[in-house]
Parts: structure tokens; C-alpha cells; sequence
């Protein structure tokens, strides 16, 4: 549910920050891009079906972002490695943003929409940006947002990146706001992780995606609530090329999960929130 695209385009967003980002994944092997039939055959290879994510963060970082266009175009042609694909827009562009969102949704057939606060530097829960959750419900389609530390400017003097911006409360405001939209938090949330989990419980309309984290580091709490009560609400991720899908699988499987909550975990309640 979450695998960023290791294409040329793909990576662009990111470039500002790559020193610090790969130092912190230990990827060198995985920085350079790849084409996009390389990276469809690794997919496939896996026997994985991936969500494509990508970033706009061009009013913060001047960078700029991945096109909706490259995204739709890889999920079109490569649909045995990708399933769907988010949209991603850049927050501040007000009423370009909306129209873009529309074109996304409605001409390219994505199937969401894709935040990364820490990057486009943006509180979620601005009313600002309301109009975009106002027509992400209407259109019937999830949001997802960053949470918690990330690895973008790692250890970056000067990087610009304010971590504030990854607090996952700030999500329960849209939760409250918009209770018809399906908002999905990603990553594991560190250190916010137990403000996640009550979030998760109190509002119906929030799931967690935990990409980007090793589930061997994810804290007791959540790992209690990942085979109790909150089995339903949470999505694999990769996080890819940050952390390779093997590596995952592996660590996943060694924490001892009963099958039918991994089951959960790697399909069913995606399967179940999207209708794939």
C-alpha cells in the first residue's frame, strides 16, 4: 500500500534530500533509478501488487514533483505489478490543486490522494486545505498522510524539514470534520505511536499503513493492538526503495502473528477498503 516509484521522475522530489535519506535506509544499492519495466519485473518478481505513491512538494522545496500522469501511466501499462496508484498534488496551490485532483481521479483513475506534510510543509488540520478533503469525500476516495519522523533530510544541515508537521493528531481534526472520508496514516508514527493508536480506536474513518519501519521495531503497544483489537485497521507498506519487500516479509513472519491476522495485514483489509 505504499511503494514510491524508483524511476528517474519518481525520484525527483527527493533529490534535495537523497544524501540523507540513503544514509539513514543504509539503500546506496537502491538509489540510482531504474526504468519502469525493471522496476514492474522486480514487482512481479516478488509476487507482490503494489499502490504507487509519489510527492509534490514544489512550493516548499522547489523541487519538482512526480506527474499524475507518470503515475496513471504505470499502473496502465504494467497492471500485473500495480494495482493502483495515488495521486499526488502540492497543497498550496489552492484551486490548481482541486483541478488537478478532479483530473487524477476522474481522467487518469487513481485512487487516492497522497500528503506528505513533513515535505510540503503543511498542517493537516488547516482549514486551508479543507477544500481538498471536501472533494476527496465527495469523489469518494481515501487520503493518506506522513506521520512520524522521516528519513528526508536526515542529519541535513539546512534541510529545511520541520518535523512538527508529522504529528498524528493533527488527523483526528480531519477525522472529526470529515467523517465520510477515508483518511490513511502511514508509517508507524514515531514517537507518537500510542496518540496514533487512540486515534485509531476513537475514530472509525482513520486506518494505519505501516511502511518505512521493520515491525520488530514497532512498540509493544502497537504490536498488541496489531493482533487485537485494531487487526482490521492496519496496512502493509513497504516504503519502497527505502526497505526491500524480502526484508519485510521476513521480519513480519518472525514476530510470530497468527495467519490470519498477517493475512489481514498483507491484503485482506486493503482488499476490504478499496474493493481490490
Amino acid at each position: 500500500m505504499h511503494c514510491h516509484i524508483p524511476t528517474q521522475e519518481g525520484l525527483r522530489p527527493f533529490a534535495p534530500f537523497q544524501a540523507g535519506t540513503s544514509q539513514y535506509y543504509k539503500m546506496s544499492e537502491r538509489e540510482r533509478a531504474i526504468t519502469a519495466a525493471d522496476f514492474a519485473r522486480m514487482i512481479i518478481g516478488l509476487d507482490v501488487k503494489a499502490v504507487l505513491v509519489a510527492v509534490n512538494a514544489e512550493s516548499a522545496t522547489g523541487q519538482p514533483g512526480t506527474s499524475n500522469d507518470h503515475i496513471a501511466e504505470l499502473v496502465a501499462t504494467f497492471p500485473e505489478a500495480f494495482i493502483a496508484g495515488y495521486a499526488c498534488v502540492d497543497p498550496w496551490r489552492g484551486k490548481a490543486a482541486l483541478a488537478e485532483i478532479e483530473r487524477a481521479v476522474k481522467e487518469l483513475g487513481l485512487r487516492g490522494v497522497k500528503f506528505h506534510p513533513i515535505v510540503q510543509a503543511f498542517q493537516p488540520n488547516d482549514p486551508r486545505f479543507y477544500p481538498i478533503y471536501d472533494l476527496c469525500s465527495s469523489l469518494g476516495v481515501p487520503v493518506q498522510f506522513h506521520t512520524g519522523l522521516t528519513g528526508v533530510g536526515m542529519g541535513m544541515k539546512g534541510s529545511g524539514i520541520h518535523l512538527k508537521y508529522g504529528h498524528p493528531l493533527a488527523l483526528d481534526d480531519v477525522a472529526a470534520d470529515f467523517p465520510d472520508l477515508t483518511i490513511i496514516a502511514c508509517h508507524a508514527s514515531w514517537p507518537w505511536q500510542d496518540e496514533m493508536l487512540m486515534v485509531l480506536l476513537h475514530k472509525p474513518n482513520v486506518y494505519n499503513e505501516l511502511s518505512g519501519w521493520s515491525p520488530k521495531y514497532f512498540s509493544a503497544a502497537l504490536k498488541r493492538e496489531i493482533a487485537g483489537r485494531l487487526q482490521d485497521k492496519f496496512l502493509f507498506g513497504s516504503d519502497y526503495p527505502a526497505l526491500t519487500h524480502e526484508r519485510l516479509f521476513a521480519d513480519w513472519e518472525a514476530e510470530g502473528y497468527p495467519a490470519d491476522v498477517l493475512a489481514k495485514i498483507f491484503h485482506g483489509n486493503a482488499q476490504r477498503l478499496f474493493g481490490f
